[in-house]
């Protein structure tokens, strides 16, 4: 079980907080994990957007999108403003090449990351690294100055992951997004971290 397409509010809260906190006037964006593309849809509504590479490590997943199995999200491969990147986000922000094999080295105003369950519950443990000062330290090297990561959790807020953000970053805060959930009759919630 990869994702699911009942539980869409935190995912457009990723983009939306995200981006909220950018202050350019034109911005060149990075997601992490594309799944079934709400963040990116989300984020295209931003009329700043001028580029979104989307990191996506399962070749089948981004096929979902070529083939337009997807209809919430059918436009993102005919948007030109997008490319839609196979990789393994973790080894790109850990390089110095960086998230555009086409142009290594490059810079990007946010990066928007949606693929482990949490900091501490990852999909392998190779990503353990990621979330540590130095990690996230390497991540701060593909942003602009003053460049937005923005992370989405299936937790509430964790302190102990609050003062790595707060190690590395000027300014961060965890957001709590609440959400009806038709499996139970109630509500769930999932927190979204923005740093910049």
């Amino acid at each position: 079980f990869l994702m699911s397409s009942l539980f869409t509010v935190a995912e457009v809260a990723l983009a939306r907080l995200g981006l909220a906190q950018a202050v350019d006037a034109d911005l060149d964006v990075v997601i992490g994990g594309l799944g079934l593309g709400y963040t990116a849809q989300t984020a295209l509504n931003d009329p700043r957007i001028h580029s979104l590479v989307v990191v996506e490590a399962l070749g089948e997943v981004i096929g979902w999108h070529q083939r337009a199995l997807l209809p919430d999200t059918a436009e993102l491969v005919s948007d030109p403003r997008v490319r839609l990147q196979r990789g393994d986000f973790f080894a790109m922000a850990d390089s110095n090449v960086g998230f555009d094999p086409e142009a290594p080295g490059r810079r990007f105003h946010a990066v928007l990351l949606d693929i482990d369950h949490t900091p501490r519950h990852v999909l392998h443990p190779s990503h353990c690294a990621f979330y540590t000062p130095a990690g996230l330290g390497k991540l701060v090297g593909h942003l602009h100055p003053g460049g937005v990561f923005a992370l989405w959790s299936d937790d509430p807020p964790d302190p102990d992951f609050e003062a790595v953000l707060a190690e590395v970053f000027g300014r961060s805060e965890a957001s709590v997004v609440r959400f009806p959930n038709p499996l139970t009759g109630g509500y769930s919630t999932n927190t979204v971290y923005v740093a910049s």
